[in-house]
């Protein structure tokens, strides 16, 4: 479960400062790609943070149930659904502030290789982690 705590607070703050951008003063200068790209950006961290909190209502709501096991199955499935929302915000606001920044053409290969980076460290190393390391039943 701490590792959920991390990622919800991550998430949370992110969330928190991707509301505030409306209201700075830079913000009616965006182009309507921009524009669009925030609230795109805006949306996926909402659903984000609401995948990422829900083991919380889960375990609070179903806490003395006997169905332990299926809650925590039900939870881990919303914090995985909950971690790829949060790399699909984290790359469209990776996205948008490089575009910003430098109105550079090599931004979106930028963003390609960091989404890379993001596969490697959260999908591809656990699961190859999981396949080597992992007491198989036969």
């Amino acid at each position: 479960m701490q590792e959920v705590r991390v990622a919800q607070t991550g998430v949370q703050i992110l969330f928190g400062f991707l509301l505030t951008v409306v209201f700075t003063p830079m913000f009616d200068e965006l182009s309507h790609t921009d524009t669009n790209i925030y609230l795109t950006t805006v949306v996926l961290g909402a659903l984000a943070t609401g995948a990422l909190i829900s083991p919380v209502p889960f375990h609070r709501l179903l806490s003395g149930r006997r169905i332990k096991k299926r809650t925590v199955e039900w939870a881990a499935r919303m914090t995985f659904v909950g971690l790829m929302l949060l790399l699909a915000t984290l790359t469209s606001a990776l996205f948008l502030v490089l575009r910003t920044a430098t109105h550079d053409a090599f931004v979106p290969w930028f963003v390609a290789g960091v989404v890379g980076w993001y596969v490697l460290c959260w999908l591809i190393l656990p699961l190859w982690a999981r396949a080597r390391y992992s007491e198989r039943e036969e």
